[in-house]
């Protein structure tokens, strides 16, 4: 048998006992002591599997002065709550936190591991997966047991026209990476009890690269961004130029909580920045209610929005798909319906003294 050398890997782990493999594993994501949603939304996600297979949840918490997070984690679901905290892990680093990961695994030998889809998330998933000789299904939006034992691993390929299916039957830990929002957060539960189990594991003696320095992204004008609007209003290919945008901003300020979102066609035409896109190749929100204007409704973009609680399309097809997907429904042109729209919630704002 092929042998894979310099990555840290154990020999002995050729042959895999998938019995003594136990846990679903979420890895918490976090920055300057806030975990992020996905986290949460996964370890609802992996209560609802643990709870099929009589199984436990652990979360795995590294960093530094953050084992105050463990108490949350538990009211979310975790049964266990791993914590690794040293001033060395201050800052993510793929070395040192893989590092840290794959001497739990050899330890604690967990039977999966769910990792939220962000940028750390998924450079930490192909870090921990190569060592560990285990496969690694990127970008899931849902998963599932089945009759084998095997978590069923779920994604869209081929630009979204079919969801493939996809098991690890002769490795453990099965590792996958899960879109942001496409699972709902887990109701808290005050009353949760659970193991804080903490570990000083001491970082790899030589780590290649050191974080300097962290610049953040300044929001756009301190708009919201999508993944977080209660209300999204997304613009399509149907409005014709980057100037047009404006109008559905001014629609957006209007209404508490509210964003503005792009197609990829209108991304790629470059009237709104990539960091607003919603689709398959963007990202997935799941608002209270995501007003489609003039958009088609490619399923790539569907992918994105399709958690929403209520959607509206406002085009001027009547036969475009995003209809098909619609609650309500408005057919007309845009450039009509979006400043009556504007003009009547100004009226209602007026009227309320607000």
């Amino acid at each position: 048998m092929m042998t894979m050398k310099g990555l840290g890997a154990c020999p002995e782990w050729e042959e895999v006992k998938i019995e003594e493999w136990k846990g679903i594993w979420v890895y918490i994501d976090h920055r300057w002591g806030e975990v992020k949603e996905v986290t949460y939304q996964l370890l609802g996600k992996a209560r609802e599997l643990a709870d099929q297979r009589g199984d436990y949840v652990g979360a795995v918490l590294i960093g530094h002065n953050v084992k105050h997070l463990a108490d949350d984690l538990i009211k979310y679901g975790a049964d266990k709550v791993f914590v690794i905290d040293r001033e060395e892990y201050k800052d993510y680093n793929p070395e040192t936190y893989g590092h840290v990961f794959i001497e739990l695994v050899k330890k604690y030998k967990p039977y999966a591991i769910l990792i939220g889809g962000t940028k750390n998330g998924r450079d930490l998933g192909g870090k921990i997966a190569i060592p560990l000789r285990t496969g690694l299904a990127a970008d899931c939006t849902e998963f599932r047991i089945d009759e084998n034992g095997n978590l069923v691993q779920i994604r869209p390929a081929t630009g979204g026209k079919i969801l493939a299916h996809i098991v690890t039957p002769s490795r453990r830990p099965q590792i996958a990476t899960a879109r942001p929002n496409v699972f709902p957060v887990p109701l808290k539960d005050d009353t949760r009890k659970g193991e804080i189990i903490e570990e000083d594991i001491e970082p790899p003696k030589k780590v290649k690269t050191r974080l300097r320095e962290f610049i953040p992204t300044k929001e756009e004008d301190g708009r919201i961004p999508i993944e977080k609007a209660k209300v999204i209003i997304t613009g399509g290919f149907g409005m014709k130029k980057a100037e047009n945008f404006e109008m559905l901003w001014e629609l957006a300020s209007l209404i508490e909580g509210a964003s503005v979102g792009a197609s990829r066609r209108a991304v790629d035409a470059g009237w709104m920045p990539r960091s607003r896109q919603v689709g398959q190749t963007g990202k997935t929100v799941r608002p209270k209610l995501y007003i489609a204007v003039g958009v088609s409704g490619a399923i790539q973009h569907l992918a994105g929005m399709m958690h929403s609680e209520y959607v509206m399309a406002i085009n001027k097809d009547p036969k475009a798909p995003i209809f098909e997907v619609a609650d309500f429904g408005v057919v007309g042109d845009l450039f009509e319906i979006i400043p009556i729209l504007i003009r009547e919630l100004r009226k209602i704002k007026e009227q309320r003294g607000s």
